[in-house]
C-alpha cells in the first residue's frame, strides 16, 4: 500500500520536502525518516511543500513537532507552503499555524527563508 511518497530537493540554504499522499499511522515512519535524514546531514531549513499532501494525522503532526526543537536550536526553521484547504484546516485547528510560518507558494517561503539567512553562515 503506497499511501505516501516523498521527494526531497536540496537547494542552497534550504531543503524542500514534498510529501504526496497521506501521512498517517501507517506512513508516519517514512515521513519521520525523511526529516531525520535531512537534520542528521545538517539541513536545518526545511520547507514542507504540501500541494500533493491529501491528509496528515496527529502522528504526522507529532513527527514535525519532534524535530522543531533541534532545527530551531541550530538556527533553522520548518515552514509550510502550498497547503490544500483541507490540510490547512488540520494544521490551523490544532494551532500549528501559530507555531509555524505558512506560505501560499514555495517561492514566498524560500524568499522569506533567504531573507532570514542573510545574517547566518
Amino acid at each position: 500500500m503506497a499511501d505516501l511518497s516523498i521527494q526531497v530537493r536540496k537547494l542552497d540554504g534550504a531543503s524542500v520536502v514534498e510529501p504526496c499522499g497521506f501521512i498517517n499511522a501507517h506512513t508516519v515512519r517514512q515521513f519521520e525518516a525523511a526529516l531525520e535524514k535531512l537534520i542528521s546531514e545538517g539541513h536545518y531549513n526545511i520547507l514542507l511543500k504540501c500541494d500533493n499532501l491529501n491528509y496528515i494525522s496527529s502522528a504526522g503532526l507529532g513527527a514535525i513537532m519532534g524535530q522543531i526543537e533541534t532545527v530551531r536550536e541550530n538556527g533553522g526553521d520548518i515552514m509550510l507552503s502550498n497547503l490544500r484547504e483541507s490540510v490547512f484546516l488540520i494544521f490551523d485547528t490544532l494551532g500549528f499555524t501559530q507555531l509555524y510560518r505558512v506560505f501560499e507558494q514555495e517561492e514566498d517561503a524560500l524568499g522569506a527563508l533567504m531573507g532570514t539567512k542573510k545574517g547566518h553562515k
